[in-house]
């Protein structure tokens, strides 16, 4: 059976869905392995590191994809309405395995099950253990909590340690991470090792030891509703109008005394949560930086623009797009591992072949079309 990796097409995207340590892994479980022609370009992986691997590398995308078994990709595929139709492209029983955006590109199922595709998307990988080595978001999500550490200094037009010189003393950044996720997580520890003094919030309790157990101290309005705020599979739930008032409050009064704000949170098929009024940014110190990483789902900050940095009220709000691509070689390396491991889950052991188990939580978690329907259950009475 033969795995294609064709080049991700969609703006501000520069990861790629393979790596070469990862083509021999595939050659061993008995897979023919084809990459497009610069699918790995922008993540410094040349076509010849694939071919010393044992890739073929195929110059056209139909000619990749029309004869490949599973379709592997980082983003979802293009459509005949975006002016590119890679969903048409794929045959018949084709198993695409991506980040598909279930929740924000819903008509694609349609158009999965219309073309008879096995679709499954990544995102939905749940958080059990022994899927963790599959977890994109995790491995993805780490990244993008670093680089908005790093976002945040560039943009910052002071140091983050303290500095003792003769002329005398560089106080120490102040920095908070809105939202002790993943990405929370690794901002705090970036921040931390950056010299910052950090502190972080979020609506689980659970979060507090996580927090604190990296050198920040935890911020948070404790009610009998934040013992509910967790999900089974780790993620926030959304909170109570009287909660978010009384958190905005508290938060209000601990933003005044802030440097940087790194915004994390996010509610899976929700718009992310409005965590800075345009109020609060008022209050904010001159020369503060706020970095938000959900942007591309609403935004945490009243006023972050996705694609943009923003000035307002003497602030700079950072709002990159697809952070975790601005670090492309660790996140395809990252991303690359997590495919294989789901692949080698739905495949025997060698001679290249798939043998996927359909009573599996985790296949059932992430599928999406199957045989001509949409088969996943959160989809399926949406359609």
């Amino acid at each position: 059976m033969k795995i294609a990796v064709p080049k991700e097409r969609r703006p501000y995207e520069r990861r790629v869905a393979m790596a070469p340590d990862t083509v021999k892994k595939y050659k061993s479980l008995g897979y023919d392995v084809a990459v497009e022609s610069g699918a790995g370009a922008e993540a410094s992986f040349p076509d010849e590191l694939y071919v010393a691997a044992g890739a073929s590398i195929v110059a056209d995308t139909s000619a990749l994809l029309r004869d490949a078994d599973i379709v592997l990709k980082v983003q979802r595929p293009m459509t005949e309405s975006e002016g590119r139709n890679e969903v048409g492209l794929l045959k018949p029983d084709t198993v695409l395995v991506a980040m598909l955006n279930p929740y924000g590109a819903q008509s694609d199922l349609e158009l999965y099950a219309k073309g008879n595709i096995t679709a499954m998307s990544m995102e939905l990988v749940p958080r059990i253990t022994r899927a963790q080595a599959m977890d994109v978001l995790s491995s993805q999500s780490n990244l993008a909590g670093y680089k908005a550490v790093l976002d945040a200094a560039d943009q910052f037009g002071s140091a983050f340690p303290m500095m003792m010189t003769a002329a005398g003393t560089v106080p120490p950044a102040r920095v908070m991470v809105m939202g002790a996720g993943v990405a929370g997580l690794q901002s705090i520890a970036t921040a931390r090792r950056l010299g910052a003094v950090v502190c972080a919030t979020d609506v689980r309790p659970a979060a507090r030891e996580q927090v604190e157990s990296l050198g920040a101290s935890f911020v948070m309005v404790e009610t009998e509703e934040t013992e509910q705020a967790e999900t089974s599979g780790g993620y926030a739930k959304e909170m109570s109008e009287d909660y978010k008032r009384r958190q905005a409050e508290l938060i209000a009064e601990t933003i005044k005394k802030q440097d940087v704000v790194i915004c994390t949170a996010l509610i899976p098929g929700r718009a992310a949560p409005n965590l800075i009024s345009e109020d609060m940014l008022k209050t904010m110190k001159p020369g503060s930086v706020i970095v938000d990483l959900a942007v591309e789902q609403g935004g945490n900050c009243a006023l972050s623009e996705a694609g943009k940095v923003v000035e307002a009220y003497g602030v700079k709000i950072v709002g990159h797009r697809n952070v975790p691509s601005r670090i492309p070689v660790n996140a395809s390396s990252l991303y690359a591992r997590n495919l294989f491991n789901f692949v080698a889950l739905i495949s025997e052991k060698e001679g290249g072949k798939l043998a996927i188990n359909w009573d599996d939580e985790i296949i059932q978690a992430v599928t999406l079309t199957r045989q001509g329907s949409i088969v996943h259950p959160k989809f399926a009475k949406a359609s």
